[in-house]
């Protein structure tokens, strides 16, 4: 069975960093454009940043441009998002997820998702 595992992520304090990762397993990412995903409660899932299949090009929400910033390394079969300078709402579950169809925003395309990782920004 195909997998995306998320870890990474904790209870930090506001102004505070943590960089969440997405390993692959049983495929290889490299075919595959990678997206960040966050549902905070009571909320939707919104999409926080997506990265192209070779790493050239990105995507960031607004909310999180400047602060957060999402690589992969092949090699590894991993994706990482790097986020600095949280914010309370930045609390929120953080998936990650895989899709053949190249970079965008639509969650439907993403046919691979990880099981989340929770994130909770608190003093």
């Amino acid at each position: 069975q195909l997998q995306l595992v998320e870890s990474g992520g904790g209870l930090v304090q506001p102004g505070g960093s943590l960089r969440l990762s997405c390993e692959a397993s049983r495929f290889t990412l490299n075919d595959y454009a990678i997206g960040w995903f966050r549902q905070a409660p009571g909320k939707e899932r919104e999409g926080v940043s997506c990265i192209s299949e070779a790493g050239d090009r990105t995507l960031y929400a607004d909310s999180v441009k400047g602060r957060f910033t999402i690589s992969r390394d092949n090699a590894k079969n991993t994706a990482y998002l790097q986020m600095n300078s949280l914010k309370p709402e930045d609390t929120a579950i953080y998936y990650c997820a895989a899709t053949l169809y190249g970079i965008n925003w639509y969650q439907g395309d993403y046919d691979y998702w990880g099981q989340g990782t929770q994130v909770t920004v608190s003093s």
